[in-house]
């Protein structure tokens, strides 16, 4: 008989990794090349855009890798130990988004991918409710091809909380009867605000309505409870929780999911087929035909756990004091504009939105990426209703840097150092339109 050798499982395979020392993130301590033959350590200021994968969620995958295989459906060890950590999975988003008993939560690819599932899934008919304020992900699912949505009310940039929920209170009194919907982001991706979700939830119940939270931009950065604040709904992205891998997540309530056709057919979705027709599987399955993205989901995980076990109080007043400094730093510098729709003293996530008189956005980018070795966005962010009103007189575009658990002091000085060098005198170097995009030429930065 073959003797039978111990557990090869590690341990934090089955236990999530916990504890402060796990907030560190892959390529912290990248340098990359400038333009002018120097080296110097990469200043991410992109994570609103894609966080950087933790080292926790990077062991996770590693552990997990040795025993992927296709969930649910085999009888092979590797596909019964890829089953257990997926639905593990399961369990530790509910817990991290604080799902109420009998809350399902559904794996999809992103934020926009969880916005797109619930609009094919609302009753036929539905009001909804939506701010111009909301990136693209919550502005458009409702009224494309496909959605059931029988009514769409955009509701203009509110001057200040308040108004939002006013206008919300409006909006959803005067629809018609049926089922409404209420559509509201937590943190402004461009402006970084946190809106009043817990009021506007309260608005929405006692209009007879439900609310969807799409919290891409708050998540990673405070705690959130479908069962604190009582939102019927949110909406979330694993490459923005620092587990860039293709996963996202639509938590909450069960009905309006259940009778909906599935969001797609295919294998997985189904309990039977036969010559007459299809039996479709109850949730979360129904929504989650084809191949599962077990490891998408494993790691998403990984980060919730991770997060949840961190002193959030820490990191919360540790990006605060850096999203001082960076405001600080750039409000002294003259022909800097500091994007925002209520007013500086609002509380917001680690994101500032900026633009410079007299300096293109996408040069400004460019220069501060071939110059200085700092990554920024520019555009409008998937955001263009917001962005465009909020934009001074002789802007067409903005920067965005995002703050993460990698930023520095050292990062953020680094960068409004370069922001009032190149406001003063311009780029050093040339540049020029290549493949639609604003690039050094000639770049003699190597690639790797």
């Amino acid at each position: 008989m073959t003797a039978v050798a111990d557990n090869p499982l590690p341990e934090s395979a089955i236990t999530p990794a916990a504890g402060e020392e796990a907030v560190g993130v892959v390529g912290a301590d990248v340098r990359v090349p400038l333009v002018t033959g120097e080296w110097v350590e990469y200043a991410n200021f992109d994570y609103a855009a894609s966080a950087p994968c933790l080292t926790a969620v990077h062991r996770r995958l590693e552990e997990a890798l040795p025993y992927y295989a296709s969930v649910h459906r085999g009888a092979g060890f590797h596909s019964q130990v890829s089953t257990d950590a997926y639905e593990r999975a399961r369990r530790s988003v509910a817990d991290f988004v604080g799902a109420r008993q009998g809350d399902a939560v559904v794996f999809v690819r992103s934020t926009t991918d969880a916005l797109n599932l619930l609009a094919r899934s609302v009753p036929d008919g539905c009001t909804v409710v939506v701010f111009e304020a909301e990136h693209h992900a919550s502005l458009l699912p409702w009224q494309h091809r496909g959605s059931r949505a029988g009514r769409v009310v955009r509701l203009p940039l509110p001057a200040s909380p308040g108004e939002a929920v006013e206008a919300a209170r409006s909006a959803l009194g005067s629809a018609p009867e049926g089922p409404r919907l209420l559509c509201v982001t937590a943190a402004s991706n461009v402006t970084g605000e946190i809106w009043p979700i817990e009021e506007l939830t309260e608005v929405a119940h006692s209009a007879g309505a439900r609310i969807v939270v799409d919290a891409a931009q708050l998540v990673p950065h405070r705690a959130f409870s479908l069962a604190a604040t009582g939102a019927d709904y949110v909406a979330f992205s694993g490459h923005k929780l620092y587990a860039p891998f293709g996963s996202g997540v639509l938590a909450g309530r069960t009905d309006w999911l259940r009778a909906a056709a599935p969001y797609l057919a295919g294998g997985g979705a189904t309990a039977n087929v036969t010559e007459d027709g299809v039996r479709w599987n109850d949730l979360p399955a129904r929504h989650e035909a084809g191949s599962p993205n077990v490891l998408g989901a494993v790691t998403l995980a990984a980060a919730c756990d991770v997060l949840s076990a961190a002193d959030q109080e820490r990191l919360h007043e540790r990006e605060q004091a850096l999203l001082r400094r960076l405001r600080d730093g750039l409000a002294r510098i003259p022909g800097v504009h500091d994007l925002g729709l209520w007013g500086g003293d609002h509380p917001r996530v680690g994101i500032v939105s900026f633009v410079v008189d007299g300096l293109a956005a996408d040069q400004l980018a460019a220069a501060l990426s071939a110059e200085y070795g700092v990554g920024v966005r520019d555009g409008l962010f998937c955001a263009h209703l917001l962005t465009r009103r909020l934009l001074p007189s002789g802007h067409t575009q903005a920067v965005r840097a995002s703050l993460g658990l990698g930023t520095t002091e050292e990062h953020v000085d680094r960068l409004v150092g370069a922001v009032a060098e190149l406001a003063t005198r311009g780029p050093r170097w040339n540049y020029e339109l290549v493949d639609d995009r604003i690039a050094p030429v000639p770049d003699p930065r190597p690639r790797p």
